[in-house]
C-alpha cells in the first residue's frame, strides 16, 4: 500500500475510532503512535513524523524550483555569453543551496540539546529526537556540498580556483573560512554514516567534536547578519552543552557494582532525593579510567519508586569500552574478595549526565500494556514493571492492568535479568488489580538446559561499592524548571546586552565593517551571555542543589541500610527473598525454546483476553530495528484492519530504542 494511501487511512480509522472509550486522546498523540513507514532508510515512521517529511520535501522542491528558474531569469536579463552565464547560473545557484542549507541547520542543533527547555516542552525525548538530528544533518550536509561544488566548477570555468578558495574578503563572505568549514562538516557527515558508525564509533565520535570548527568557521564565513538564520539553535545547544558541562564535573557515587553470570553488568548510582526521573529515562555514563571523552547512554533499569537515593541501570559487553568496563569491575571484585581492597590503582570514576527522557511516564496512560523487548532491551522494561507494581501495591494512579511481556534472548542465562524484579512486590493483592503475562523465548536453543533451575535463581559474584565524593547532580534532564528558565533568561538578556554594548563601544567606534569580525563578535557575545550571567546562574543552582542534599543526607545507619538495599536490588541472595522471587516469577513466566514470537497471534490474544473492539492497546518495544520493525509493521497492520477479522483494538506504538 502506498505511503499517502496508508497515512490518510490511519487517519480515517482514527477519527472512526470508538468515542465510548472513558479516556480519549487527542488527535496529535495518535498521529505519534501510529506506524505508517516500517521499512525504508528513515526506519519506522509515525503519521506525525511522515506529515513533516511530506512537508518539509515540499518546502525543499518548491524553494529549490523557484530559486532555480529565478536565477536563470536573472542571468538571462544581462544577455552575457553562454560561459559567462554558466558561471553566473552557478554562483546565484549556490547562493541559493546555502541559504536553504542554512535554514535547515537552524533545526539541526535543536535535537541534540539533550537536557533542552524546547524538547521538555514539547515532550519530544532525546532518544527519537537524535533521529531528526540525522535526518537533518543528511540534508544540512547534501545542501551545503552542492553550494560548495557549485562554486568551484565555476571558478574553475572561469580559471581562478585556487585564488578563489584562499580568498578572505573584508566585505562579503569569507571563502577560506567557508573551505574549512565544509570540509569539517563532510569529514562529519562521512564518518556519520551508518556503516561507518556501526564499524567504527569511535571514528565516529572523536570527528563528530569538529562541530565547533564547523560553526566557528561558518561564522567567519557568512557574517553575523546571514548567520542569524541559525543563531538561534546553535543558542540552545549552548546553553545545553555549558549545563551538562557542569553536572559532568562530579564524580558519582557508585552504590554498587557487579556481574551477573550472563555477562551484563548491574551500576547502582547514588543519586538526591530531590533528582527527579521517570521508568522511561535514561542516563549517559562517563568512566575516565576508559576515556575522558566518551559518554554512552543506558536505559534506567529501577524505578523512581524503588528508591530515593539511588537510580540503576544494567550493560551488555557488546564492544571495546563495555568489555573494558567488564574487566575493571571484575578485576575491582577479584582485589575486593582478596582483601586487596585498599589499593586504589584499580577503581571506577563515573560521572553522570541525565537522566533525559518523556517528561511525562506515558506507559502510565494505557490500561492494556504490551512490552516487546530483545535482549538487553527489558532493562526499562523492569523499570517500568516494577514502577507499575509499587504503584498498584500503593494504590497509587496507574492505568495499566493488563501488562504483556514479550521478551526475545539468544540465550537461557539471559533470562537470570527478570530477578531484578522486586519479589515482595508481587504479592496476591497486586496480582488480583494486575494481570501480568511474561512470554521469554529463547532463539538459540531448543531445550531448556539442565541448569534452567539456576537460571531463575541468578546468583552473582558479590558487588563492589565505589566512593567518588558525591551523588548526581540535578541541573540537567527533569530537573527544577525554575532554576532551568532563570538559567535561559539570564543567559539570554545576556547575550543581548553583550552583543549591544559591543555595537555601542567597539563597532561603532572604531567602525568595524568586516562581516568575518562582525560574526566573530556575535558568537562570542553568545559565549560571553551563557558563561557569565548564565555561569552565575549554574552556581546558585548548583549551591541550593548541595545545600538541600547536605539537608537529606544520610544517616549513618541509613547509609548503611541503603548500601545493603543496594545490594539485594542488585541480587537476589540466597535467602528467602530470592526463593519467594524465584516462585513468583516463575507463575507468571512463559519461557518457549527455539522459536521467536508470532506477533499477530500473541497480540490477537491478548486483546481478546482484555476487552476485544472496546480495548485500547499500548505497545512499547526497546530492542534491535528488526525487532522495531516487525512490532511496528503488526501494529500498523491491526489498526488498518480493524473489523475485517482482526482484532479490531486500537495499537498505539512507542518505541524506546535509539541508536547512534
Amino acid at each position: 500500500m502506498a505511503p499517502d494511501s496508508c497515512c490518510l487511512q490511519l487517519v480515517l480509522t482514527y477519527l472512526l475510532c470508538d468515542t465510548r472509550k472513558r479516556k480519549l486522546r487527542s488527535l496529535s498523540f495518535r498521529l505519534w503512535t501510529f506506524p505508517v513507514l516500517v521499512d525504508g532508510p528513515f526506519g519506522v515512521v509515525s503519521a506525525a513524523e511522515f506529515i513533516g517529511i511530506i512537508l518539509f520535501i515540499l518546502y525543499f522542491v518548491f524553494s529549490m524550483t523557484y530559486y532555480m528558474l529565478d536565477s536563470v531569469s536573472f542571468v538571462s536579463s544581462f544577455h552575457v555569453p553562454l560561459a559567462k552565464s554558466c558561471e553566473l547560473i552557478l554562483s546565484v545557484m549556490g547562493i541559493r543551496f546555502g541559504i536553504v542549507g542554512l535554514f535547515c541547520m537552524s533545526f539541526l542543533f535543536l535535537p541534540v540539546s539533550r537536557g533542552s527547555v524546547l524538547l521538555r516542552l514539547i515532550d519530544i525525548p532525546f532518544e527519537h529526537a537524535t533521529r531528526y538530528h540525522v535526518w537533518l544533518g543528511h540534508l544540512t550536509m547534501a545542501l551545503f556540498t552542492l553550494h560548495g561544488l557549485c562554486y568551484v566548477i565555476s571558478w574553475s570555468l572561469a580559471g581562478r580556483l585556487i585564488e578563489e578558495m584562499i580568498r578572505w574578503k573584508e566585505i562579503g563572505v569569507a571563502n577560506l573560512a567557508g573551505v574549512i568549514s565544509l570540509a569539517a562538516g563532510l569529514l562529519m557527515w562521512m564518518t556519520s554514516l551508518h556503516p561507518v558508525r556501526q564499524r567504527f564509533f569511535e571514528l565516529f565520535f572523536y570527528t563528530h567534536q569538529l562541530y565547533v570548527v564547523f560553526v566557528v568557521f561558518l561564522v567567519l564565513h557568512v557574517g553575523d547578519s546571514v548567520f542569524s538564520i541559525a543563531a538561534g539553535s546553535v543558542f540552545l545547544f549552548m546553553l545545553d552543552r555549558f549545563l551538562r558541562f557542569w553536572q559532568s564535573r562530579a564524580k558519582v557515587d557508585i552504590v554498587s557494582a557487579a556481574c551477573h553470570p550472563c555477562g551484563t553488568m548491574e551500576l547502582v548510582f547514588s543519586k538526591p532525593a530531590s533528582l527527579r526521573y521517570n521508568a522511561l529515562s535514561f542516563i549517559f555514563v562517563q568512566v575516565r579510567e576508559l576515556s575522558f571523552l566518551q559518554w554512552h547512554p543506558f536505559s534506567v533499569s529501577s524505578s523512581p519508586m524503588d528508591g530515593r537515593y539511588h537510580i540503576s541501570i544494567l550493560i551488555k559487553a557488546l564492544g571495546t569500552w563495555t568489555d573494558n568496563l567488564k574487566s575493571i569491575i571484575t578485576d575491582v571484585e577479584e582485589k575486593t574478595r582478596s582483601n586487596c581492597g585498599s589499593d586504589q590503582s584499580q577503581r571506577i570514576t563515573a560521572s553522570i549526565e541525565g537522566p533525559y527522557g518523556h517528561e511525562s511516564p506515558y506507559h502510565l496512560m494505557y490500561e492494556n500494556l504490551i512490552l516487546a523487548a530483545g535482549g538487553i532491551g527489558i532493562s526499562p522494561f523492569l523499570a517500568i514493571l516494577s514502577d507499575i507494581i509499587h504503584r498498584v501495591e500503593q494504590g497509587m494512579p496507574c492505568e495499566p492492568r493488563n501488562v504483556l511481556v514479550l521478551w526475545s534472548v539468544k540465550k537461557s542465562t539471559e533470562l537470570s535479568l527478570l530477578s531484578a524484579v522486586d519479589a515482595q512486590s508481587i504479592s496476591s493483592s497486586v496480582s488480583d488489580k494486575l494481570h501480568l503475562d511474561i512470554q521469554a523465548f529463547v532463539t538459540q536453543e531448543i531445550e531448556p538446559p539442565l541448569e534452567d533451575g539456576i537460571v531463575e535463581g541468578d546468583q552473582k559474584i558479590p558487588s563492589i561499592f565505589v566512593k567518588n565524593g558525591s551523588a548526581m547532580s540535578g541541573l540537567v534532564g527533569t530537573g527544577d524548571n525554575f532554576w532551568a528558565a532563570m538559567y535561559f533568561a539570564a543567559s539570554t538578556l545576556g547575550t543581548v546586552l553583550a552583543y549591544a554594548l559591543v555595537q555601542v563601544y567597539y563597532v561603532k567606534r572604531f567602525t568595524v565593517y568586516a562581516w568575518w569580525h562582525l560574526g566573530l563578535l556575535l558568537l562570542l557575545c553568545m559565549v560571553a551571555g551563557v558563561a557569565l550571567p548564565g555561569g552565575l546562574v549554574v552556581l546558585l543552582w548548583h549551591l541550593s542543589e548541595k545545600r538541600r542534599m547536605q539537608d537529606n543526607r544520610w544517616e549513618a545507619d541509613a547509609g548503611a541500610g541503603l548500601d545493603g538495599a543496594g545490594a539485594e536490588r542488585t541480587r537476589n541472595g540466597a535467602g528467602g527473598a530470592g526463593t519467594a522471587s524465584a516462585a513468583s516469577l516463575a507463575a507468571l513466566w512463559t519461557t518457549r525454546y527455539g522459536c521467536r514470537p508470532k506477533f499477530q497471534a500473541e497480540f490477537t490474544a491478548f486483546v481478546e483476553r482484555v476487552g476485544g473492539a472496546a480495548a485500547d492497546v499500548g505497545v512499547l518495544v526497546c530492542g534491535p530495528s528488526g525487532l522495531q520493525t516487525s512490532v511496528a509493521r503488526e501494529c500498523r497492520s491491526q489498526n488498518l484492519h480493524r473489523g475485517g477479522g482482526k482484532s479490531g483494538a486500537v495499537f498505539h506504538f512507542n518505541s524506546h530504542s535509539f541508536d547512534f
